[in-house]
């Protein structure tokens, strides 16, 4: 399941200390201000989240793949996302508590 923009207004929400109207600007200034800094080439660290990062690329070498042709792909920048260790300790957590069963062939 992907997690929306509108399931996170939804979930605000649902705490009762927001209401609708509300929720919606928050999620609204919150994205918007990640995305100001994103664009000024600025780092976004969320601590026990994670930090999003600006990268810039160089032009590279690349191939149409329709045609085979070769071409240059122009320089570029890139958000990455890199998780906390708070982070990435839950997810490994988590999957850890899938078990699967199978049954033994007697």
């Amino acid at each position: 399941m992907t997690l929306t923009k509108a399931d996170l207004v939804s979930r605000i929400y649902a705490t009762k200390i927001l209401n609708k109207a509300e929720s919606i600007h928050a999620i609204d200034s919150l994205l918007e201000i990640i995305k100001r800094h994103l664009e000024a080439g600025e780092n976004v660290l969320i601590s026990g989240f994670g930090k999003f990062s600006v990268k810039d690329k160089r032009s590279r070498r690349g191939r149409n793949p329709h045609t085979g042709e070769d071409l240059i792909l122009a320089p570029r920048r890139v958000v990455t996302f890199r998780p906390s260790g708070v982070l990435r300790k839950k997810i490994a957590e988590d999957h850890e508590k899938v078990t699967v069963h199978v049954p033994s062939q007697r």
